[in-house]
């Protein structure tokens, strides 16, 4: 077959999808000379049309073409909606060992999106009447033989680092205006999100970047346009010819629109052509933040923390237990419903109140960073949080029941911060990070309003309450289930420069008999977790810090945690690459849930002593030989006087 017969084939045909689709893949594997599912693979296990059919007794739908390691395809009959088709293989890739590729056809048109890991999504799309055409036909091949060929060349983290580097450009020319620097903060909030919000179909399409390609040379016609825009995102209405959905929350209370001049507005319209869908909410927030206020956070020493860092530290706090529970729910509901076998009734209604009960939960789990920062520790979590939901989804679909509805949200993720840019960029991470994987997973955004407010992310100090600064206070935090987070690095050797003498003081006094006064920063963190956990405020914490929290005056606050409970999980010594620095640090979880399962370093072990060690050989012991024989002299910790 050639081209030319092919569109002249599929041009008059005007079958069903059921009747018209897998010839007219056969057609596509003669056309491009490929051999057809039966011929390559007649055992159906790797390229095969309905692919889904025989999975846990699930039905059609899940892809009508699968090929592993290249694609997953999905036809609809002629003028259907491809973006249904594209959402359902959003909804089931995983099952489908996430192809590079997926595939949308109504016969008409072929529409081919990129799913490489860590790349932002490219589409391409093949109208019937041009197929021919030598790109085409290259795409196509691709398809095919070499989907490797469609990856982008890009990758989301330099997505993220640019755009980052742009909006923090952008702050840095505000700031130097002599703008206020929160005013500042808060209004690029705004903008960022609606970069983003245009890029997943929350905005018409390209109504931010057309905006701003009107207004370029015309500040004040800027101001009121994005004033207006505002005011119809707060509470939903019209925009000019379009509507604009109801987005509220916190992020569009305030209709504050600052005065750029044409420079900055246009440094913003080369910005909006960024591809905001493919920013990594988890960094993003981080890099922003040090474009926003680089001294602040560096004052308290709160680094960038990686992905991979943060999700080694949540599997074992959040992840572990939930994953374990799942299991035996899902032990339970194959026991009710055998392989093959055909359930009762009163079966079926016990295993789908087994499902219910464990989405209940997922919903109802609580996270606490309190050394929250710019939110990515927040939205890493939401995100392992949301896979498992989504996999609970699948599972019970899978058995035959109803899907149920996603309900996993951030509403349920609370942060302490005391940087007020931080704690803007936190909420804003949060939810840019719940939409993207609503968006990504093939789940629709219907929720009126589409934000809530967030007031369970706090701007204040964690460890300590000067509100009445005569009698500070230990600081509050919330009861939840677990908590994570990266406390900030700070040695006690640091503290009174950094904080402050007065400060140092009272921190002193409110802890005094619980942390030694040499102790670094974030053993307050450490202490403030066991307590909450002691009270019963808390399941289990897991807590980064540097490596010397295993000694010293610092140790004293883990081997509190071992008396009172169990170190469950702990990296004793990690290369921590910081600003081009190789920083050692250590990752510790500790848990009222007392457990056998045990592991350090990656090894199971039976018990995690304070040291950070299977066997406590570190504890310091008194050399007798050096009695009246070593001194450690005077040393210096207050200001020089002559």
């Amino acid at each position: 077959m050639d081209f030319a017969s092919f569109t002249a084939k599929w041009k008059k045909v005007a079958l069903s999808e059921r009747s018209a689709s897998q010839q007219h893949f056969l057609d596509l594997c003669a056309l491009l000379d490929h051999p057809t599912p039966a011929a390559d693979d007649p055992a159906g296990e790797w390229f095969t049309f309905e692919r889904g059919a025989a999975k846990h007794g699930g039905g059609d739908g899940w892809a009508d073409v699968w090929k592993r390691g290249f694609f997953g395809w999905e036809y609809k009959g002629k003028h259907k909606d491809l973006a249904a088709a594209y959402n359902q293989l959003l909804l089931y890739r995983e099952d489908l060992d996430n192809p590079p590729l997926l595939v949308v056809c109504d016969m008409e048109r072929i529409v081919i999106h990129t799913n490489f890991t860590n790349t932002p999504k490219q589409i391409y799309e093949i109208p019937l009447a041009k197929m021919e055409e030598p790109r085409n036909v290259e795409i196509l091949r691709a398809v095919f033989f070499d989907p490797d060929h469609l990856r982008p060349g890009v990758t989301s983290e330099a997505i993220t680092t640019d755009a980052a580097e742009r909006i923090g450009q952008i702050a840095t020319a505000l700031r130097g205006r002599g703008l206020e620097a929160h005013a500042v903060a808060h209004f690029l909030d705004r903008i960022v999100f609606c970069f983003f919000a245009e890029d997943i179909g929350l905005l018409p399409e390209h109504l931010f970047a057309k905006l701003l390609d009107k207004t370029r040379d015309n500040p004040a016609h800027f101001a009121k346009l994005v004033g207006d825009l505002f005011a119809a995102m707060a509470h939903g209405g019209d925009f000019g010819l379009e509507t604009i959905r109801h987005f509220n929350g916190n992020l569009f209370n305030e209709g504050v629109v600052l005065d750029l001049t044409p420079a900055e507005i246009d440094s913003l319209r080369r910005t909006a052509h960024l591809d905001w869908s493919a920013v990594d909410a988890s960094i993003f927030g981080t890099l922003f933040e040090r474009g926003m206020d680089p001294g602040k956070r560096a004052q308290l020493g709160a680094h960038y923390t990686s992905r991979a860092d943060i999700e080694t530290l949540v599997e074992p706090v959040v992840l572990h237990p939930l994953r374990r529970a799942w299991a035996a729910v899902q032990a339970r509901v194959e026991t009710l419903l055998p392989t093959g076998g055909k359930a009762t009734p009163a079966a079926r209604k016990k295993a789908d109140g087994l499902l219910h009960d464990f989405m209940t939960r997922l919903s109802t789990v609580t996270v606490l960073d309190p050394a929250c920062g710019s939110g990515n520790f927040l939205y890493v979590t939401l995100q392992m949080l949301k896979d498992l939901e989504k996999e609970v989804i699948l599972y019970a679909m899978s058995q035959g029941f109803s899907a149920y509805l996603p309900a996993v949200g951030p509403w349920q993720f609370y942060g302490i911060e005391l940087n007020e840019y931080a704690h803007d960029l936190a909420q804003m991470t949060v939810w840019i990070g719940y939409l993207q994987w609503t968006h990504a997973n093939g789940f629709r955004i219907t929720d009126t309003p589409i934000l809530r407010r967030m007031d369970n992310i706090q701007c204040k100090d964690a460890i300590l309450d000067l509100s009445d600064p005569d009698h500070p206070r230990e600081a509050a935090w919330p009861a939840v289930d677990y908590i994570v987070g990266n406390p900030p690095f700070l040695g006690g050797s640091k503290m009174w420069e950094e904080l402050g003498r007065d400060y140092q003081e009272k921190l002193w006094g409110v802890y005094k008999g619980r942390i030694p006064g040499a102790s670094d920063l974030c053993c307050y963190w450490f202490e403030k977790a066991r307590k909450s956990i002691l009270d019963e405020r808390c399941i289990s914490a897991g807590l980064l810090a540097t490596q010397a929290i295993r000694g010293g005056a610092n140790r004293a606050v883990i081997e509190k945690i071992c008396a009172d409970m169990s170190i469950i999980f702990a990296i004793s010594d990690r290369d921590w690459i910081l600003d081009g620095a190789n920083v050692h640090v250590s990752m510790i979880v500790f848990s009222r849930e007392f457990s056998t399962d045990r592991m350090l370093d990656g090894v199971p072990v039976a018990i995690i002593h304070a040291s950070l060690s299977a066997n406590d050989t570190y504890t310091a012991q008194q050399i007798v030989e050096n009695t009246n024989i070593a001194y450690s002299g005077t040393k210096k910790a207050g200001s020089f006087n002559y």
